[in-house]
């Protein structure tokens, strides 16, 4: 740790520092609540999604013993072709938001497949959308997660260092300050008194 300079200059730029640094800390903390808030949120978004896909899946099960039978006509018959995102700022943070996807949807014959094929095109797609949207949600929980572990070290800087580095320092230079001043006064008493003896030694000369 440097050494501080037990000056006035020194003082009056610690005091300035931890006034800057008190006024910052407050602005940190509602960052770190608003970034903690938005990680909830995303989470229960994403066990929403988690839900509904399971929704999906048991909306299938009435016929889910076709897809037994028609493994191979099923592999590979829906494929996302693109996941469509926008962007939005949250708390300084740049974040995806899905928008939907785009998908590819392998040809068949539709008279010589089953009629479940439609069906099941749909329920796929249904399925690849919530998990791409969970993927999506997963890519805004750690970008906000690593913004929000920088705030913390902040924070934890601010709180834990900086503060009350400066709140030491300036106790220290007041005391150096005041112990400087008070030798000052006393030398200066020193100083009159020996003037006051030589003149009363002259003055009986």
């Amino acid at each position: 740790m440097a050494k501080i300079k037990l000056t006035k200059t020194e003082l009056k730029a610690q005091t300035d520092a931890l006034k800057r640094f008190q006024r910052f800390l407050p602005m940190l903390q509602l960052k770190k609540q608003q970034l903690q808030g938005e990680i909830a949120g995303i989470a229960a978004k994403a066990e929403a999604v988690t839900e509904k896909e399971k929704s999906v899946r048991r909306a299938l099960e009435s016929w889910v013993g076709l897809f037994a039978t028609g493994a191979d006509l099923l592999a590979g018959l829906v494929s996302v072709k693109e996941v469509r995102v926008s962007h939005a700022n949250i708390a300084g943070v740049e974040i995806p938001v899905f928008d939907g996807i785009e998908t590819d949807v392998k040809p068949v014959d539709l008279w010589e497949t089953p009629a479940w094929v439609d069906d099941a095109v749909g329920a796929l797609t249904d399925i690849l959308a919530l998990q791409s949207e969970r993927a999506v949600l997963q890519r805004q929980r750690d970008l906000i997660a690593e913004e929000l572990r920088t705030t913390s070290q902040r924070v934890n800087l601010f709180e834990k260092v900086k503060i009350p580095a400066c709140r030491e320092n300036i106790r220290v230079i007041k005391i150096a300050i005041g112990d400087e001043q008070t030798a000052a006064v006393t030398r200066g008493k020193i100083a009159k008194s020996r003037g006051g003896d030589s003149e009363d030694r002259e003055g009986a000369a």
